[in-house]
């Protein structure tokens, strides 16, 4: 057999070998679109030198090809899915999960700020968002979304003290007493006139502001004193909510009994009667304050025992007004509840 010939015969092997190595290779279609294409260059032919020389060339192009591919590759994809630890946990602490107490948004809004600055973006307000966030914190406080918190949150004492020393708040409160009054008159309240038509009240932020003493103390910042509190609250200063007032003397003008469920303790008797009577409120059906057994039970369980005995008394509860959900819920319940808002402080 000529060598031209025997030639041609290794160069059609050696091209069958290429081709296998480029259908069973688990390579991306880029690489096995680069083989076939040197295969193709080198069956036809080039410049000078033996044909299984120019073969080796051929196969060592396109691995070199094929490795820059997958590094290619493999770069990108770090760069896609990486992982930055350090901006995470700058962003959000170990609080955030645990309860969101210890989470800060003036240290997430300055990473943003600084991030921001880095990309050259000075569009960012952070005052505006502050503004957003807590007003968010605020309402979700009173939608009961957010419960058991013990203190305001730090970066919002500004905005809630704002708020409860607004006309807003003034506003709001007003427009929930306007709605116990449209409801008092309309076709839903047929009182049967028999000294059985009830109305409960709660007695503190409802009856009576203590407003004056968390201006003091941050407006809820501060833990809460119980203590410290209580001996305010022997002052007998709490100025009376003008609001609730007109809405009192309207239900009392209707011949309803008017009964009021406080969460304060009963050695405050003398105080709370004192300060309730000085403000403009006479006439109320009871006073009911929480006595030494009631002492461990939940605020939310102890309003419902009281309502529930006043029920098997043949009492008909036609509202609740008060600025705590804990005023409202469990059975029984009355016919409508009426809130007034109150982020200061959670009593569950």
């Amino acid at each position: 057999m000529k060598a031209s010939s025997i030639l041609r015969l290794k160069g059609i092997q050696v091209a069958r070998w290429g081709r296998r190595i480029g259908c069973s290779s688990g390579g991306s279609t880029a690489a096995v679109c680069f083989r076939r294409r040197e295969e193709m260059e080198c069956r036809g032919g080039g410049s000078g030198g033996p044909y299984f020389l120019r073969q080796l060339l051929c196969r060592l192009k396109s691995q070199w090809k094929q490795l820059a591919l997958r590094r290619e590759r493999n770069s990108s994809t770090i760069a896609l899915y990486s992982y930055d630890i350090r901006s995470y946990s700058q962003n959000f602490d170990e609080g955030l999960a645990a309860g969101g107490e210890n989470w800060n948004i003036l240290k997430y809004q300055k990473n943003r700020h600084m991030q921001s600055a880095k990309l050259g973006n000075h569009n960012g307000d952070n005052n505006h968002n502050l503004k957003k966030y807590c007003e968010s914190w605020r309402m979700n406080v009173e939608l009961n979304n957010i419960r058991g918190f013990d203190v305001v949150p730090q970066e919002c004492i500004d905005h809630i003290g704002k708020y409860m020393t607004s006309s807003q708040y003034k506003s709001d409160s007003e427009r929930a007493m306007e709605e116990s009054s449209l409801y008092l008159s309309s076709q839903f309240c047929n009182f049967k006139g028999d000294g059985k038509d009830a109305w409960i009240f709660d007695v503190d932020d409802t009856l009576l502001s203590t407003l004056p003493y968390f201006k003091k103390h941050q407006f809820g910042g501060e833990k809460l004193n119980v203590t410290c509190l209580e001996g305010w609250m022997r002052e007998t200063k709490a100025p009376a909510l003008e609001h609730t007032l007109q809405l009192y003397h309207e239900i009392r003008g209707k011949g309803i009994k008017i009964f009021l469920i406080s969460s304060r303790r009963e050695h405050l008797r003398d105080a709370t009667v004192d300060n309730l009577i000085k403000v403009g409120y006479p006439g109320w059906t009871s006073l009911v304050l929480r006595g030494l057994e009631d002492e461990y039970k939940e605020v939310q369980s102890y309003k419902a025992e009281v309502r529930k005995r006043l029920v098997e008394e043949g009492y008909r509860i036609w509202g609740i007004i008060g600025d705590q959900w804990s005023s409202f819920d469990g059975l029984p319940a009355a016919k409508r509840t009426f809130k007034l808002p109150n982020s200061l402080y959670y009593v569950s």
